[in-house]
């Protein structure tokens, strides 16, 4: 019976083992999956904890908003409680002593109080709520550009760096290539020990350079992983190309998009607003402002029976002045006004900083744009210059010196283009940032 029951066992367990292989396999097909620029961006966007804060922010501010309508509403609080009082009225009759009030007083009642009116003050509080919540928005959008730009410089670099690497295999193998040549020449007296040395120098040095890029790879996809939210030892499979459409470079267009549309623009007038609230809000506080209020309960102390709970009702308005606050109007001014003028030099340097910015990003874009005419140039002279050196090498018309110098010289000019292109993305894209596009894809 014993052994049955274990053969069951062993059985259920084989079949739980089954049904979780094909969601593994799933899993690990996903995580092995393309990862594409615009679905890195999605990811970063969805699981980055700087994006999910950002978020929580803003449904903070809604809340925000909600608080300082609560004004407008009635306040409903109920209470019950009991006092002693001894001594308490009473007089003296020839039947006896007669008394006015009992000596233990129960209460209990619901009490509705309103503001009736209140000269705008909380009109006021609720446009600056409003004005802190559209700020927390903007911000929201400031971190997500933010974190979606360094999602496209961590996705290009490490684009960069594999590519890279496979231009250093390159010169790896070519190396590796004269390498086996020269030892067939050293050992057959065509080629001297010199000659051999230095091969072997160039070698060791162009694999130490390979290391250092496959180092800096791992880093970059280390932040990769992170900006995304992966698991940081989920497999990258980077699918991208260098080959992008160009970007605009009109100077003003892209200006005047700037300072329509980059959240740094929105934040300062949005600033600039509430500082106004705050002031008005300042002016405000030392108006007065009327109540309402009413109330239903019980209570004892009601002759003749003055240990009796009798239902009661009370209803009234009130106004309110003050009259003296600690010179905190005066100070809440001062600091209106500072705030504001603060605001206010607050986005003329906004403004400044946006058009210079947009000048500084197309300058680089050209720059970068010349760079890869210049060196797709280079990278046909040193092909054609290679090619050339090993005819002459394989002829005895060239020392190995001047074959390694061509070759290293191709695969500088490889890697020059190639770090051209990846400028130009990322400048093209520092372009787009600083004309206001949130960079979303």
């Amino acid at each position: 019976m014993k052994k049955r029951n274990t053969i069951a066992a062993l059985l259920m367990i084989a079949a739980a083992l089954t049904a979780a292989e094909p969601s593994r396999a799933a899993d690990n097909t996903a995580a092995s999956a393309a990862l594409t620029l615009d679905e890195a961006l999605r990811l970063t966007r969805e699981h980055n904890p700087k994006a999910l804060q950002a978020s929580e922010e803003v449904t903070a501010a809604d809340a925000k908003v909600a608080e300082s309508r609560s004004a407008l509403f009635p306040r409903i609080s109920g209470k019950a409680g009991y006092r002693y009082i001894d001594p308490v009225s009473k007089i003296d009759l020839p039947t006896g002593s007669m008394q006015f009030m009992p000596n233990n007083n129960y209460d209990a009642r619901i009490t509705a109080e309103m503001m009736i009116y209140d000269f705008g003050r909380t009109g006021s509080t609720v446009d600056l709520a409003k004005a802190g919540r559209n700020s927390t928005t903007i911000m929201q959008d400031l971190t997500l550009r933010d974190l979606s730009l360094a999602t496209v410089q961590s996705f290009y670099s490490a684009l960069f760096l594999q590519e890279a690497v496979r231009v250093q295999d390159k010169e790896i193998a070519a190396l590796r290539k004269n390498l086996d040549h020269m030892q067939k020449r050293y050992a057959e007296g065509a080629a001297t020990r010199f000659d051999l040395l230095t091969t072997q120098v160039r070698l060791a040095a162009a694999g130490n350079r390979k290391i250092d890029l496959e180092s800096k790879l791992r880093n970059q996809e280390i932040t990769l992983r992170r900006l995304c939210g992966l698991d940081e030892h989920a497999p990258l499979n980077l699918k991208g190309s260098f080959d992008i459409a160009p970007a605009g470079m009109d100077a003003s267009k892209l200006a005047e998009s700037a300072l329509d549309h980059r959240p740094e623009m929105l934040l300062a007038r949005e600033n600039l607003k509430a500082a106004s609230y705050k002031k008005s809000l300042a002016i405000k506080e030392f108006l007065p402002k009327i109540v309402g209020s009413a109330s239903w309960g019980t209570n004892n102390g009601y002759v003749p029976d003055i240990e009796k709970m009798r239902t009661n009702v009370a209803a009234g308005v009130e106004l309110q002045v003050p009259i003296f606050d600690g010179f905190r109007k005066s100070a809440s001014l001062r600091e209106a006004a500072a705030l504001k003028r603060s605001a206010e030099q607050q986005r003329l340097d906004t403004e400044q900083m946006s058009r210079a910015e947009v000048q500084q990003s197309i300058n680089d874009l050209q720059s970068s744009r010349e760079k890869i005419e210049t060196t797709r140039l280079q990278v046909s002279q040193a092909n054609l210059a290679a090619q050339h050196a090993r005819i002459r090498y394989d002829n005895g018309l060239a020392t190995t010196l001047d074959l390694l110098d061509a070759e290293a010289a191709l695969a500088e000019a490889e890697l020059a283009n190639l770090q051209a292109r990846y400028e130009y993305v990322l400048n093209a894209y520092s372009v787009r940032r600083a004309s206001g596009d949130l960079i979303r894809q």
